[in-house]
């Protein structure tokens, strides 16, 4: 209803600054005229075409009639049959009735009709050329302005248009009716979307999952699971990188909080958990849907229209809270949100990129697709992802892979029946388009060392530039299987961790786990005697005072003590071989003590942490290389 009402008002704002005089003065035609005013006020649209017809049948040269007719038909999305009656009142201009201001309605009309039908170019043409005729007072409207404002858009965007080739996925996928809203796994292994068998009201949505060979063959499409799954309707969902949380829109259903909510379900040993509504911190008694997860499923993104946004549909926020529960939402903001609708949100694996779909931006028409760039926490201006991603008609969401490679989406074919049809596809994602650094997936497992049985572990990637967690992930209890997203960051580490082993250290680049497919870790029980390497401690060459990168590091040794209550350790400093071995032995000493100074200031008691100093005594590898001497310099920890 608001887009017919705006079509209406585009037109007749441009009557209304002119005074009502006619390019005619046949009273019958004229009274047909008004007859259709009045029908088209009452929006018996229909009935007011015929009387424009009836208008023009009477008199030809009825140049408001064709503009009015014209105008209806967009209204009804009849293009064609716009652009027909359009051009055959243009062709009346030429008559000796027609004034400055018909020529003016004209250009206005085929701006507005050439920008429904994605004609740019013509658009922007015409109006250009025609800016001139429209008077001061027009000028100062709201229609006007608005149309100012896409042209000076169109005309940074003509003649950019990127090539892509848009490609329907394969059977067995597009099986049925109705598919929408696909997501993948990180490692593209596995495709979700919404099903639907029809758009009755007994025909109910549900979430549907295929699983890829590798080489874009699919398996056929089953139900998620029959305990998400249900007789109410379940749909648009968000899963995390490694495929184990899934958020999803359920709407009816007895728990919930309004029209619609979000659901939670996590994935346990390979079979998923019983949802869960996700309570009244996420949810309200408005409509809350469309979720986005970030890969690791610590921030939720999702549109609702709730009180408290600056519009009509909003894009929203929640940040999983360490012991599992989810903080009160919180509007976007207002960068990114517009008195308009703002929906559909896409969080990018990097966490640096949220998509969004907007008709409150400035775009092509209808709803386009936005991209906003995470800038030291900061969402900056949107940017338009431009031709053809988007045209003039409505693009609703996208989902790129973590390799960049392909957006997928939806594309609807209707024929105003029951033949209607929304299908999956895809195309290229276009290289233009900057998403960041490269990302690597890997895949692994974590075992346990004495038993070979699979763990539950940990896995954590942190920046050690500045000690924030880039990704966390959980290994599969079952399996011990995990996935993890490398970015081509330098200076990184993978803390894996478990409560009652030792916790296992990598220094991502040194170590380059970016290049390894298929990781095995090892965890050792806590036990007395057995010891780990304390990796990403960091000195200066010759100091003994702690780098700020090693931070990240320190802070999870102080919390193995704080989970291990009765574990005492010794800290033992190493150095190479290059120097006096005394002076190396004091040096080695000395950063173990740093490491127990840092300990003891943060509230562990002095008892628990012991130093050694071993100097180059004690050796990982031969000191046969700058690369061996590097590992040799190290600080281990020994359960004592």
């Amino acid at each position: 209803m608001r887009l017919i009402l705006i079509g209406i008002l585009l037109f007749a704002s441009l009557c209304a600054v002119n005074a009502q005089t006619y390019s005619i003065i046949d009273s019958k035609a004229i009274k047909l005229f008004e007859k259709g005013e009045e029908l088209t006020l009452s929006r018996r649209y229909t009935e007011a075409i015929e009387s424009y017809q009836s208008a023009i049948e009477r008199e030809g040269s009825f140049l408001e009639a064709y503009v009015k007719m014209s105008q209806l038909y967009i209204t009804l999305g009849d293009l064609e049959n716009a652009e027909r009656v359009a051009l055959a009142g243009e062709k009346r201009l030429a008559g000796k009735n027609a004034k400055l201001k018909n020529t003016a309605e004209y250009a206005w009309l085929f701006s507005n009709l050439y920008l429904k039908q994605g004609k740019f170019e013509e658009a922007y043409k015409r109006f250009s050329e025609s800016d001139a005729l429209f008077d001061d007072s027009f000028k100062n409207s709201v229609y006007y302005r608005d149309m100012r404002a896409q042209m000076d858009f169109l005309a940074t965007q003509i003649g950019n248009s990127m090539s892509i080739e848009k490609e329907k996925l394969p059977d067995p996928l597009n099986s049925f009716r109705l598919q929408y809203f696909p997501v993948l796994t990180a490692d593209g292994e596995q495709i979700l979307f919404t099903k639907r068998d029809g758009t009755g009201n007994f025909d109910k949505e549900d979430i549907f999952v295929a699983y890829s060979d590798g080489n874009d063959h699919w398996t056929n499409p089953v139900s998620i699971a029959s305990n998400i799954n249900s007789q109410y309707n379940e749909g648009t969902c968000s899963v995390t990188a490694d495929g184990n949380i899934l958020i999803y829109t359920s709407c009816d259903a007895p728990d919930s909080e309004g029209s619609c909510d979000l659901y939670i379900a996590y994935k346990v040993n390979g079979n998923w958990q019983r949802p869960k509504n996700m309570g009244k911190s996420v949810n309200s008694r408005s409509w809350d849907s469309q979720p986005s997860l970030s890969a690791d499923g610590r921030i939720l993104f999702f549109s609702s229209n709730r009180k408290g946004g600056f519009g009509g549909n909003d894009i929203w926020y929640s940040v999983r809270m360490n012991d599992g529960s989810w903080a009160e939402a919180k509007n976007l903001g207002n960068t990114v949100n517009t008195a308009k609708d703002e929906i559909s949100p896409f969080m990018f694996f990097n966490n640096e990129i949220l998509f969004f779909a907007s008709n409150g931006h400035q775009g092509f028409g209808g709803m386009d697709i936005f991209l906003s760039r995470v800038k030291e926490g900061d969402f900056q201006v949107p940017e338009n992802l431009g031709l053809p991603i988007n045209d003039q008609l409505d693009q609703v969401a996208l989902f790129i892979t973590a390799q960049k490679d392909y957006a997928y989406f939806t594309e609807l074919t209707e024929d105003g029946g029951e033949n209607d049809r929304s299908l999956l596809y895809r195309f290229r994602f276009p290289e233009e388009i900057y998403l960041g650094e490269n990302l690597t997936v890997t895949e692994g497992q974590v075992f346990n060392s004495r038993t070979g049985e699979p763990i539950d572990a940990t896995l954590s990637l942190v920046s050690l530039t500045n000690d924030s967690t880039l990704y966390q992930f959980k290994a599969d209890g079952k399996t011990g299987d995990f996935t993890m997203l490398y970015p081509d960051r330098a200076f990184s580490g993978l803390y894996v961790e478990k409560k009652g082993f030792l916790p296992k250290i990598y220094n991502v680049e040194r170590d380059k786990l970016q290049n390894v497919k298929d990781l095995k870790i090892d965890l050792t029980p806590v036990a007395s005697g057995e010891q780990f390497v304390f990796e990403n401690v960091f000195f200066d060459f010759d100091k003994y005072e702690l780098k700020e990168e090693s931070m990240s590091s320190l802070k999870r040794l102080l919390k193995f003590l704080e989970e291990n209550p009765n574990v005492n350790i010794e800290i033992q400093g190493h150095t190479d071989n290059v120097g006096q071995k005394e002076y190396n032995k004091v040096l080695s000493l000395n950063r173990a003590k740093s490491v127990q100074n840092y300990l003891v200031d943060k509230g562990m008691h002095p008892a628990r942490v012991v130093v050694i100093g071993k100097g180059d005594s004690e050796p990982m590898v031969k000191n046969d290389s700058p690369k061996n001497q590097a590992l040799n310099r190290r600080i281990t920890i020994k359960i004592l």
